[in-house]
């Protein structure tokens, strides 16, 4: 962030040739389909952001408050692992709490309420887009505005502005959402965008560096652990 760098360098090729690669295997073919030879050069590296770590409350059955509404894995907030990411604790938690959902849907299921039926969707005001630039474009800029304003090390002046591009990016997306034929593509960046949006705002209440919430501008811990995240209680 602070040198605007695409990437920083891992250097192992002090290392012998065959301890490298009996040591990373993996990481050795993988670099070589890149010809990368780790053994001989550096290998360029970037941090990985887990942006959504254990989002929706749930209970003991994976219920949110919405009725019929189940969250399991890296998307849950169960309160046994903490916030999740995609590794151990949610792999575990998705075998768990995906079977504890499933038992009680299988033995519940007639006590939640009906939904009342949707109308129908009214297509006839919209027209399929005659290209789909336009959302590949707003997909790649979201993903870059989240890169490179909110990350993994963030600050206050880098959350304002994603707060400012990701309110145009909603604002375009809702126009093209209304006056054209929908699609998985545009309907996940829709989703996408919100979501976006949610964690941004999350991020500017919290004052503090505590877990993977580090900021420049609050670096120390609160004396006691605020909730700063966006949620109704189950």
């Amino acid at each position: 962030k602070r040198q605007g760098l695409d990437c920083v360098y891992l250097d192992i090729s002090h290392k012998p040739d065959e301890w490298i690669k009996t040591r990373f295997p993996h990481i050795y073919k993988a670099c070589k389909k890149l010809d990368i030879d780790i053994t001989k050069r550096p290998i360029p590296v970037v941090p990985a952001a887990h942006y959504t770590c254990g989002g929706v409350l749930t209970d003991k059955d994976g219920r949110t408050n919405i009725p019929g509404l189940f969250a399991v894995g890296e998307t849950a907030c169960t309160g046994l692992h903490g916030a999740n990411r995609l590794a151990s604790n949610s792999l575990l938690e998705c075998l768990v709490f995906g079977g504890r959902a499933a038992a009680w849907i299988s033995t519940h299921m007639a006590d939640l309420p009906a939904w009342d039926k949707l109308p129908d969707w009214d297509a006839s005001k919209v027209k399929t887009a005659s290209e789909d630039v336009l959302i590949n474009h707003n997909w790649d800029e979201l993903r870059r505005a989240m890169w490179n304003y909110v990350g993994i090390v963030r600050n206050d002046l880098r959350l304002a502005r994603a707060k400012k591009r990701l309110e145009w990016l909603a604002e375009e997306v809702h126009q093209y959402y209304a006056n054209h034929t929908l699609g998985p593509d545009l309907i996940e960046l829709r989703n996408l965008v919100q979501v976006a949006n949610l964690i941004v705002e999350c991020a500017q209440r919290r004052k503090e560096s505590r877990g993977l919430h580090y900021t420049l501008d609050y670096p120390d811990l609160l004396p006691e652990a605020v909730n700063t995240s966006l949620r109704a209680p189950l």
